[in-house]
């Protein structure tokens, strides 16, 4: 098959032009070529089609690999066998960046990149399957913004991924549509798993824990894709999101407060349930608008209010000991209470009803609390009475995925 004789015609012939002599004298032997050399001779002549094998083994790459052609593999030989080391990287803003559909890339790490790991642009048919992005040194405001990062991109599956490090996101998809993030696990981000702009994802079956933030559902102003919607996020295990916050200086994600479980902000139609939220200091969900505490914009075609956001059948464990976020804190140091399970900040457009914006089923026992705009700690409101309804059940994300039998 096309994959295999192109694989095996490239390996002959940089194995062997060391061997070639010229009629006459002989020519000095060519020189073998390094691993990192190799890999870029084969994204840059692959055909739809191809398998690129990476060997176990930590190999050294220093400039940015990129890939423009459809229909391609990249496949190693596990995520901690194969692995792609850009610590000494000298040319790029990203280790690999893709451009290209029908793609698929599994069983390997990409580790300490100058910037994000993981890009993928414009693509449709992304499969993401076993793969860890990583910062090795740990948390640090000079690792790459994002591990693994879909943007503008349709029909993408990432499972059984693993994040570590990044100084925005670990897991994000950003201004794209039908999306499932599954089996995954988020560590020692700012942002665990970030979904942003972007209609119609599933999130579920994965693990968040020691980010800043766990999972992050955005919508915001500026961006060439908005309305963001259509997320359902369940079954995940959310706890332990107590790491201070190492964004770079001017990063939104450097608002998010230590200690969050889930922040929902400014997004439509999302469905939050059967999670189990733990030990997150600062609060376990935070529904808010993009105006809460006088932010301002500036994009006339922006929506800043989140809207049918249905909440039901969590678990609840600890959390809410320490508010860092800056409605919380004059409330905390006034009650003297811990954060609730549910936060809202219960802003409401202009003219518009506050009825089923927020709904949490018939008979949630969760703590609640309304920050009735925020800015008076005094007039907060615990009242779930109406709050105490239901939204319809988004459907499930479905497209045809490769190997998903």
């Amino acid at each position: 098959m096309r994959p295999k004789n192109r694989i095996m015609k490239t390996t002959i012939l940089i194995t062997t032009a060391g061997l070639l002599i010229s009629c006459g004298e002989p020519d000095a032997p060519a020189p073998e070529l390094t691993f990192e050399e190799q890999l870029q001779t084969q994204l840059i002549q692959a055909q739809p089609g191809d398998v690129i094998q990476i060997p176990a083994g930590t190999h050294e790459i220093t400039r940015s690999l990129s890939l423009n052609v459809p229909g391609v593999t990249i496949r190693g030989a596990g995520s901690n066998e194969s692995i792609l080391s850009f610590k000494n990287q000298v040319q790029g803003a990203e280790g690999l960046l893709v451009t290209a559909d029908d793609f698929i890339i599994e069983e390997l790490a990409i580790e300490d990149t100058v910037g994000d790991a993981l890009k993928i642009n414009e693509s449709t048919n992304v499969t993401i399957r076993r793969v860890r992005t990583e910062w090795t040194n740990g948390p640090d405001p000079e690792n790459g913004a994002y591990g693994i990062y879909p943007v503008q991109s349709r029909n993408i599956l990432i499972e059984e991924a693993v994040a570590i490090g990044a100084a925005d996101a670990g897991i994000y998809v950003g201004q794209s549509s039908n999306i499932i993030v599954r089996n995954s696990r988020a560590e020692f981000n700012v942002a665990g798993i970030e979904i942003e702009n972007s209609t119609y994802a599933d999130v579920y079956d994965n693990v968040a824990t020691n980010n800043t933030g766990g999972i992050l559902v955005f919508d915001l102003p500026n961006l060439e894709v908005q309305g963001g919607q259509g997320t359902r996020v369940f079954s995940n295990n959310v706890y332990r999101n107590n790491t201070e916050n190492f964004a770079p200086e001017g990063a939104i994600v450097g608002n998010v407060p230590a200690g969050t479980g889930l922040l929902v902000l400014a997004n439509d139609n999302i469905e939050v349930f059967e999670n189990d939220f733990w030990d997150n200091n600062n609060v376990n969900i935070m529904i808010y608008s993009y105006t809460l505490g006088g932010r301002s914009y500036d994009d006339p075609n922006y929506d800043p209010y989140p809207e049918s956001i249905y909440i039901h059948d969590n678990e609840y464990r600890g959390g809410g000991t320490v508010p860092r976020h800056r409605s919380l804190i004059p409330w905390h140091e006034l009650s003297g209470l811990n954060t609730p399970n549910i936060v809202w900040d219960g802003i409401v457009k202009e003219g518009g009803s506050s009825e089923n914006l927020v709904c949490l089923g018939v008979d949630n026992k969760a703590s609640f609390m309304n920050l009735m705009g925020g800015e008076d700690p005094t007039t907060v409101s615990y009242n779930k009475g109406p709050h105490l309804c239901t939204l319809p059940r988004l459907s499930k994300i479905e497209f045809n995925i490769p190997g998903d039998d």
